[in-house]
């Protein structure tokens, strides 16, 4: 059994939340405005500054470039990448 004792438990704060959601609309315009990546098929979630990327990438490339834009945003701790390669047949 576990126990955690109350002042060990990490409350989110209300500028936490706020600087998450700020991470994440500055992923989502990095995105919207780079021609090589496809932002409306791009998932962007942020927690405590560590940033989770989903949905489909053309290529390995556009998967990299994303990840890539993704870490150049201020603010962000880390990039974790979880985009498919679209099936191109």
């Amino acid at each position: 059994m576990l126990l955690v004792k109350a002042s060990d438990v990490k409350k989110e704060t209300l500028g936490d939340k706020i600087d998450d959601a700020s991470i994440t609309a500055q992923v989502k315009v990095a995105l919207l405005i780079h021609q090589s990546t496809s932002a409306l098929s791009t998932k962007v979630s942020t927690t405590d500054g560590v940033v989770t990327i989903g949905g489909i990438a053309k290529n390995e490339a556009e998967k990299a470039l994303v990840s890539k834009l993704t870490n150049d945003i201020n603010g962000v701790t880390g990039v974790i990448n979880t985009m498919t390669i679209a099936d191109n047949k």
